[in-house]
């Protein structure tokens, strides 16, 4: 009878090992994130002179668990910078030259190391902001895959996907979503679709 129940103790005891052994992670397959299987670096950078599309990005590194930065340029952009009403406005003058690449401040060598990079920028005239073309044209972004999201007072992605690619060819770009008004929720449901 003792032996018959050592042996019952001992099928018990392998069982749970070996049930154990499956999922050393200790989160169920099911709700695993695909980029932690591919073990992928993820990274959001984004840039915002309002904050608008700071508070994206933010609900964006949560989603997809990924570290976060900002181009923070040289010279911060004022209220009068912005105001589109004055043609001779900082902003305007920017985008009306198509050689302004205004200096940043921060180092972002960093986001060589990732492989997925959420990028996020204002629409500034149915285009990047021209620090967005700094950063891009700053460092390698080559087999790199680049999700672009933008916060707009409209319009939607314009010719930025072009002009992405113009200033990072080798890299694979998935135009993503202007998110305007959208819900944490929303965001979350977004993330998880690209299936990254």
């Amino acid at each position: 009878m003792k032996r018959i129940l050592t042996t019952i103790i001992y099928i018990i005891c392998l069982t749970v090992l070996v049930a154990c052994s499956h999922n050393t992670t200790g989160i169920p397959a099911s709700e695993k994130n695909t980029a932690q299987e591919n073990d992928l670096k993820i990274a959001v950078v984004y840039f915002s002179a309002t904050g608008n599309t700071k508070a994206v990005a933010e609900l964006i590194a949560d989603e997809a668990k990924a570290d976060i930065y900002e181009i923070i340029p040289d010279k911060k952009y004022t209220e009068d910078d912005l105001n589109y009403n004055n043609d001779n406005c900082r902003a305007n003058l920017e985008m009306k030259d198509d050689a302004s690449r205004p200096s940043i401040k921060n180092d972002l060598s960093a986001i060589t190391e990732y492989d997925v990079i959420y990028l996020g920028y204002p629409i500034w005239w149915s285009d990047m902001p021209m620090p967005v073309y700094t950063f891009l044209e700053s460092y390698d972004f080559s087999e790199k895959k680049v999700v672009i999201f933008a916060t707009s007072g409209g319009s939607g992605f314009g010719n930025t996907v072009r002009e992405l690619k113009t200033s990072a060819p080798e890299s694979e770009f998935v135009e993503g979503k202007v998110l305007n008004g959208y819900s944490t929720a929303k965001i979350a449901d977004w993330v998880k679709s690209l299936n990254i």
